[in-house]
């Protein structure tokens, strides 16, 4: 387990959240599968993401079964941000609180200690859900969040995906 973020309970919900680890992929896979708008990746993808980005995503698992994750990395040209890829809540979880708390941990136990100073992360303009998290985030923490389309409809090629909206929230106040 990585020694930044030990595992402890979520204030206000029973989960247990901890680092991600590469046993956590499938899981991770089906987690995702059941939460739409989110865009599903192979298996492998989430393996890859639990192997190589462990230090910078959580889970939140209830008596054995995941019901909650934030995946993210650091950006190779962006050392002072952290990247949300995903946020995935059970819908058994959602009313809860629960994602907040995952960013929160993931503020506290990464970004704080690494000093990264900005959070990213891209939002379809219909996933309401993750608008109100991530303005929420940035307000509880007096940071600025600037909103600007990083990918077109088009960039997705004939796929139907909507535009992806960037959100870079910060800078971060570190005495939080």
């Amino acid at each position: 387990m990585n020694k930044l973020m030990a595992e402890k309970p979520i204030t206000h919900h029973p989960a247990i959240v901890r680092p991600a680890q590469k046993q956590d992929g499938a899981a991770l896979h089906d987690l995702i599968a059941a939460c739409p708008p989110l865009d599903l990746n192979s298996r492998y993808a989430y393996l890859l993401l639990c192997h190589h980005h462990a230090q910078t995503s959580v889970v939140a698992k209830l008596d054995g079964v995941l019901v909650g994750a934030v995946t993210a990395y650091i950006p190779p040209t962006q050392p002072d941000t952290l990247f949300i890829w995903q946020v995935a809540v059970a819908s058994a979880s959602r009313g809860q609180r629960l994602g907040k708390r995952m960013l929160d941990y993931l503020f506290q136990e990464m970004c704080i200690p690494h000093q990264l100073r900005w959070i990213e992360t891209t939002i379809s303009p219909d996933n309401a859900a993750s608008h109100k998290l991530f303005t929420s985030f940035a307000s509880q923490h007096d940071a600025g969040c600037s909103i600007t389309t990083l990918f077109t409809a088009e960039n997705f090629g004939e796929s139907g995906h909507e535009e992806e909206r960037l959100y870079k929230i910060g800078p971060l106040d570190q005495r939080d």
